[in-house]
C-alpha cells in the first residue's frame, strides 16, 4: 500500500486539469488512467466523427491546442494527440491501464483499491466521466428483435449500414450525428425520441449558460441525478443539425412503446420494420467503485456542494453535474485542487460520515 496526499482517478478533461492545479499547489498526488494511452472519452469516439463536426474543444489549462488544419481529421485522434502532448509538456505522470476497483475509507484516508496495488490517499478527486456506462433503456421485447442493437459508444461510422432501416432513438448530439451520416446510406431512417426536441439557434447568451449551470447545481445539490446537458439547453444549430436537416431526417417520431421480432411498434397499432435500432440514449456517471462509501441520497443521486461529495468531504467529483463540460471540468478541477490543499492545511476539517 501506498500512502500519498491526493489520487486523481481518470485521465481526461477533468482528471488532468485536477492534477494540473494540484501540482502548482504543490499537493502531492499520483494519476489513475484505466485506457491504454492519452485521451479520455475521445479514444473511443467513432472514426466517423471529425474535428469540423464537433461542438469545440476547450483547451487544458496551462497549455493551449494549436489550430487543426484538417476539419476532417477524426477527433479520436487529434484530441488523444493533443493529450499526450499536454501529459508530456506539463510533466503530468499517469499510471495506466490501472483500472480502479473501490474506494472505502480506512481510517483518516480513503484507500483506493486497483488492478495495479492500493493507494491511501487524504483525499480523491473522481473524474471518471461518464463513457463506460452507456445507457441502454428497457423496451418491451428488446430481447427478441431479430435485427442489430448498438448503443451510440460502439456506432464507427455509416458504412456498416448500408441498405438497412435504421431506427435511430434519442434526441441529443449524438443522434444528430448518426442521423447525419446514416441518410446517405441507408434504405431508410426513423428518428423517435421520448420527448419532442427544442432546436435553439444562435450561441448561448452568459445569462442563459448560468441558468442552465444552476439547474444542474441545483439537482446534484438536492441529491438528484444530474440531467443531461440537452434536456437543459436544447439542440443547437451545429453542423450535424444543419447536415441532418439538410438530408431530411430530423422528422421526428414519438417513442415507440415496444420492439417486435422485425422492428418496432407503436401503442396506437403502427409498426414499422427495422434491421438496426441505434440507442443514441446517453451516458450515466461511472461512479460504481464508489459504492462501498455509501453516497446515493434517496432521490438516487449524490449530494455535491460544488466539487465536494457532501457524505464524505474527503472526495470531489469533477466532471460530475455542472462540470459534465470542457470548460466545465477546467474550472471544477481547480476548484477541488484548492479545497484539497485546503483540507490538507487543516482550513478545512473533514466530516465523517463513516
Amino acid at each position: 500500500m501506498k500512502r500519498i496526499d491526493a489520487v486523481v482517478i481518470g485521465a481526461g478533461q477533468a482528471g488532468l486539469s485536477s492534477a494540473y492545479h494540484l501540482g502548482r499547489l504543490g499537493v502531492p498526488y499520483v494519476v489513475l488512467d484505466a485506457a491504454e494511452g492519452p485521451g479520455g472519452a475521445w479514444r473511443e469516439r467513432s472514426p466517423s466523427l471529425t474535428m469540423d463536426k464537433i461542438h469545440g474543444i476547450f483547451d487544458l489549462p496551462g497549455l493551449r491546442r494549436q489550430p487543426v488544419a484538417d476539419g476532417g481529421a477524426p477527433a479520436a485522434e487529434v484530441v488523444p494527440a493533443y493529450y499526450a502532448d499536454y501529459e508530456r509538456r506539463t510533466g503530468l505522470e499517469v499510471l495506466r491501464p490501472v483500472r480502479v476497483t473501490r474506494v472505502s475509507r480506512a481510517g483518516d484516508r480513503l484507500l483506493v483499491a486497483s488492478d495495479a496495488g492500493e493507494w491511501a490517499a487524504r483525499a480523491v478527486v473522481n473524474a471518471t466521466g461518464t463513457w463506460t456506462r452507456p445507457h441502454w433503456p428497457f423496451y418491451p421485447g428488446a430481447a427478441g428483435f431479430r435485427g442489430r442493437q448498438l448503443h451510440y459508444a460502439g456506432y464507427r461510422g455509416p458504412g456498416e449500414f448500408a441498405g438497412a432501416r435504421v431506427v435511430v432513438v434519442g434526441g441529443g448530439a449524438s443522434a444528430m450525428h448518426v442521423l447525419s451520416e446514416v441518410a446517405d446510406v441507408a434504405a431508410g431512417v426513423l428518428w423517435v425520441t421520448r420527448r419532442p426536441p427544442v432546436f435553439r439557434s444562435g450561441d448561448f447568451s452568459e445569462e442563459e449558460r448560468r441558468a442552465a449551470v444552476a439547474m444542474v447545481e441545483a439537482r446534484v445539490r438536492a441529491g438528484l441525478p444530474p440531467q443531461s446537458v440537452v434536456e437543459v439547453t436544447g439542440l443547437r444549430a451545429t453542423a450535424v443539425v444543419e447536415e441532418a436537416l439538410a438530408k431530411g431526417v430530423l422528422r421526428r417520431l414519438p417513442m415507440f412503446s415496444r420492439l417486435t421480432e422485425d422492428g418496432v411498434a407503436w401503442a396506437d397499432g403502427r409498426m414499422a420494420e427495422a434491421d438496426a435500432i441505434v440507442w443514441a440514449t446517453g451516458f450515466r456517471s461511472a461512479l460504481d467503485h464508489l459504492a462501498p462509501l455509501k453516497l446515493r441520497e434517496p432521490g438516487g443521486g449524490i449530494k455535491v456542494e460544488g466539487t465536494l461529495v457532501v457524505r464524505e468531504p474527503r472526495l470531489h467529483l469533477v466532471g460530475y453535474g455542472p462540470s459534465a463540460s470542457t470548460v466545465g471540468a477546467n474550472r471544477a478541477g481547480r476548484a477541488a485542487a484548492r479545497a484539497i490543499r485546503d483540507l490538507l492545511d487543516g482550513r478545512a476539517a473533514a466530516r465523517s460520515v463513516a
